[in-house]
């Protein structure tokens, strides 16, 4: 059984491995705020455990069974934040800090009934995929809004990071999952955008902002 440290790592390996493959010790040590000597201290651990593939000066990356331990670990987490958002009214800037602590939880049966109870979503509050009980888990390539043209209309299905001030921004400009965006006008200059949503006819947001807000096109 991993500890709490150990699960730690094998998440942030699981969420850097999703966007750059395979990871660095450099990596790992910023996200985690770790030494560099302690990192590599825990990856030689991880890797006695047949949980990474590790070797000196070089990259880092999860073996089949350290995916399916991380994949764990990351479904207590976003399952968590659902059910404090969908079933205690949570915001959804207020649930990080306590699925960080409930992710921690070993019971699988407890997960998998708060599962039930939440009928089986696909994705958490944040629009991040929930990988299902066998650990599998669906991935979407979706579009930065950053990325779209003057006159298209999207909708915003995800965020590219969830932190508790970007989420704050979001809510004072009521901006949440499943709001349609018309992209009235991009700024040459800095790539800012003018959107328009809900009754706010006219929104600037930087290019900072757009890279963070992930969309669809309408069908």
């Amino acid at each position: 059984m991993t500890s709490p440290t150990e699960e730690n790592y094998l998440k942030s390996l699981f969420t850097l491995s999703d966007k750059k493959g395979e990871v660095s010790i450099t990596e790992l040590s910023s996200l985690l705020s770790v030494s560099l000597p302690t990192v590599n201290s825990m990856v030689k651990n991880l890797k006695k455990q047949g949980l990474v593939n590790y070797e000196k000066y070089k990259p880092i990356s999860l073996t089949e069974k350290g995916v399916k331990e991380a994949a764990f670990v990351v479904r207590k987490h976003r399952l968590t934040e659902m059910y404090l958002v969908n079933k205690m009214g949570f915001g959804w800037e207020e649930v990080h800090e306590i699925a960080e602590q409930l992710e921690h939880i070993h019971s699988i049966i407890f997960f998998n009934r708060m599962d039930e109870l939440l009928g089986y979503p696909k994705f958490d509050p944040h629009g991040s995929p929930i990988p299902d009980k066998n650990g599998k888990i669906s991935y979407i390539q979706y579009i930065k809004l950053s990325d779209c043209k003057e006159g298209e209309t999207v909708k915003l299905v995800a965020l590219d990071q969830s932190s508790n001030d970007f989420l704050k921004f979001l809510n004072y400009r009521e901006l949440s999952l499943g709001t349609i965006l018309e992209i009235k006008s991009v700024e040459n200059f800095d790539s800012s955008m003018t959107v328009g949503y809900n009754d706010h006819a006219s929104e600037v947001f930087s290019q900072t902002v757009c890279e963070q807000l992930l969309v669809e096109y309408l069908k």
